[in-house]
């Protein structure tokens, strides 16, 4: 049997060794593993670049697997080669969702009438008129989004966090590529950033196979092993 590929693309205000703990044992059971960069800029851009990377960085079978807006841009972009796909914490959006959409109503730290109250919102160069970029505040990471990770490692989540742009979160997603792929999901039930109901709604409407696991929105940092797990499973039902 042919192991597939296992491509990790992170989500917002993360980059890859967001998935250390994950792409290491991954490699240790044997398995090519490649944690691309995932440009945070936009929808449809983000997903032409992984569309793009898969193309050029892979061949043969590959599983596909994102976290958090990660999800969002997995579900654009899987295609070819793509033979499952893994959510963790994710978002998993039918045609025409946004995450603003999503998390509207959903009791979100996030969801809050004045977002500069949690998010850090400011310039960046080029912007189209109206787009800003959002990092997290301080209490933000320590309370709502790392709250399970020791405060030495959610320093290092508050200090090397990469922005997201507004517009990345009011983009309509354009492809549901779990609408013809298996899928599995990975559910935090102590997530405060997407609470459980609505990962689990999500999960249940794409027919994803669900695990869970009691851990923040960074449950693949605080428990690997269960995105593990979850990614073996893809895997297996790809070379079987």
């Amino acid at each position: 049997m042919v192991k597939p590929t296992i491509v990790l693309v992170h989500g917002a205000w993360a980059d890859a060794s967001s998935w250390n703990g994950v792409a290491s044992r991954l490699r240790e059971q044997g398995f090519d593993v490649l944690v691309p960069p995932n440009p945070l800029r936009g929808v449809a851009s983000d997903a032409a670049y992984l569309s793009s990377f898969l193309t050029q960085r892979t061949s043969g079978p590959v599983v596909l697997a994102g976290h958090s807006y990660g999800g969002v841009v997995i579900g654009n972009a899987a295609g070819g080669d793509v033979r499952a796909l893994v959510y963790v914490n994710a978002f998993i959006p039918a045609e025409g969702e946004s995450i603003f959409q999503i998390l509207g109503g959903s009791g979100s730290a996030l969801d809050v009438p004045d977002p500069t109250t949690v998010l850090d919102v400011v310039g960046y160069p080029g912007a189209p008129e109206g787009d800003a970029e959002a990092f997290l505040k301080p209490d933000t990471v320590y309370r709502l989004f790392a709250q399970d990770l020791p405060e030495s490692d959610g320093w290092l989540v508050l200090a090397g966090q990469r922005p997201i742009t507004l517009s990345a979160n009011a983009a309509p997603t354009e492809a549901t590529a779990w609408r013809t792929l298996p899928s599995w999901a990975v559910i935090g039930t102590d997530d405060l950033v997407i609470p459980e109901a609505t990962q689990r709604s999500m999960a249940e409407r794409a027919g994803a196979k669900i695990s869970e696991v009691a851990a923040s929105h960074l449950s693949m940092v605080s428990h690997p092993e269960v995105t593990v797990e979850a990614i073996l499973a893809a895997a297996a039902h790809v070379a079987g």
